[in-house]
């Protein structure tokens, strides 16, 4: 019992990545909430079970909330699309797509690091660490 993901899940994760990614850049997608958006997939995490796909998006261009639910809207059309790269899978997964926060959290941390407080209080660590 492992708490994180399986070396299958991580793999199948990866190829549907890359057939999104392929689908997606075909633009063989009509939808206008989508026009003049680029759409990065960051990761896709699989279900234990293979069956259900979820896709973490970085859109550059357009509202990240509407982009979101347009893929959602289309994910039977995209997962039709995938089929077509993902032929060894037993079971097409389900794709549900969701917004990459992960980018956002960095960018708060590292805000948090090159704060005054924080370099005051690592300055005074290593003044104290010098002296003994």
């Amino acid at each position: 019992m492992s708490n994180g993901p399986s070396q299958r899940q991580l793999r199948v994760g990866e190829q549907a990545r890359h057939a999104l990614a392929q689908v997606l850049q075909r633009d063989e997608l009509q939808e206008p909430a989508l026009d003049g958006v680029v759409v990065s997939i960051s990761e896709v995490r699989m279900s234990p079970d293979l069956k259900i796909a979820t896709a973490y998006i970085s859109p550059i261009g357009g509202d990240k909330d509407i982009i979101v639910a347009a893929l959602n809207r289309h994910a039977r059309f995209l997962r039709g699309r995938a089929a077509a790269y993902l032929k060894q899978l037993k079971y097409m997964p389900e794709f549900r797509f969701r917004i990459d926060t992960s980018f956002d959290n960095f960018a708060k941390i590292d805000r948090l690091l090159r704060s005054p407080e924080v370099t005051r209080d690592l300055r005074h660590v290593d003044d104290e660490g010098t002296e003994e």
